[in-house]
C-alpha cells in the first residue's frame, strides 16, 4: 500500500502504549511504519533493568528498549528528535518543526498517529508533541515552509489517542456509543507481540504491569487499539476498522 503511517510520540514506552497492535496490523498490509520518539526519557525510573539511575543511563536503557520493542513490532525506521525528557513544552517551535517537516516529506504518511490535544493524561510532553506534530503537518503541506527539506507533502488523516485508555475501553460494551472512539482496530491476532513489546520497557515495567498485565481481562485489553480522528475523510461509520478507511490509493502515492 502507498502511503503508510508514521507515529509522532514522546516518550521510549509511548508507541508499545497505544500502537503496538496497529503497527503489526500494519506490518501484515504491507503498510510502511515510521516511529518519531521526541525524547529518550531520561527522567524516567530505572525500573528492574539492570542500569543506575543516573540520566544518561536512563536514556540508554531506553532507548534499546524502544529499538527491541519496534524490532517485535517490525518498525524499521526509527528516529529521535534528541530533546530532554520533560522539557519538551520549550523545545525551540523552529527548530522541532524543521526536523518533523523533513521526516514528513521524506517518509510521505498518509496518516499520523499522536495524543490528543490534551496529552491523553496531561503530561506537558505528551501535550507538546501533540501541538509540534500538528504545526509541522500543516507546513509539511506549503512549499514555503522549509523548502529544502523537500517537496511539500500533504498527510490525509490525523490520529490522537482516545479518551479512554486500552485498559478503559475493553470494558465499554457498546464502543460505537463512545464519542472519541472514532477506529477500533481488533488486533487480537497480535496480542502476544504487543504484550512482548510492553515487556521490552523493563524500566517502565511498574507502569506496564499495573495497566496491562496486573489487569485480570489483560486479553480483552491487548486485543483493542482505539483512536480519535482529529481530522481527515469522513467515516461512514463509527468506530471504523481501517485506519486507512476512506483514503483513496491515489491520495497515498
Amino acid at each position: 500500500m502507498a502511503g503508510g503511517l508514521l507515529f509522532s510520540l514522546a516518550h521510549p514506552d509511548d508507541e508499545s502504549f497505544s500502537g503496538a497492535g496497529l503497527a503489526c496490523w500494519c506490518r501484515e498490509r504491507h503498510v510502511d511504519v515510521t516511529l518519531v520518539c521526541a525524547t529518550r526519557g531520561e527522567r524516567g525510573r530505572a525500573g528492574d533493568a539492570d542500569v543506575s539511575g543516573a540520566p544518561v543511563d536512563i536514556a540508554a536503557a531506553r532507548e534499546r528498549e524502544l529499538r527491541e520493542a519496534a524490532r517485535i513490532m517490525g518498525i524499521a525506521d526509527v528516529h529521535f528528535l534528541d530533546y530532554r525528557d520533560r522539557e519538551l513544552p520549550d523545545a525551540p517551535a523552529a527548530d522541532i518543526r524543521g526536523k518533523l517537516v523533513t521526516l514528513l516529506r521524506r517518509y510521505r504518511p498518509a496518516v499520523v498517529a499522536t495524543f490528543d490535544p490534551n496529552g491523553f493524561n496531561t503530561h506537558p510532553d505528551h501535550i507538546a508533541i501533540s501541538r509540534f506534530t500538528s504545526d509541522a503537518i500543516a507546513a509539511a503541506a506549503d512549499g514555503r515552509w522549509l523548502p529544502e527539506s523537500g517537496a511539500p507533502h500533504v498527510v490525509t488523516r490525523l490520529l490522537w489517542t482516545p479518551p479512554l485508555g486500552p485498559w478503559e475501553a475493553a470494558r465499554v460494551s457498546d464502543l460505537a456509543g463512545q464519542p472519541g472512539i472514532d477506529f477500533a482496530i481488533d488486533v487480537s491476532r497480535w496480542r502476544e507481540e504487543k504484550a512482548a513489546a510492553l515487556r521490552a520497557h523493563r524500566t517502565q515495567h511498574q507502569s506496564v504491569e499495573r495497566h496491562f498485565f496486573s489487569q485480570p481481562d489483560v486479553d480483552r485489553i491487548l486485543s483493542t487499539e482505539c483512536y480519535r480522528q482529529a481530522w481527515g475523510p469522513p467515516l461512514p461509520a463509527r468506530p471504523a476498522k481501517d485506519i486507512f478507511a476512506g483514503i483513496d490509493a491515489h491520495t497515498m502515492s
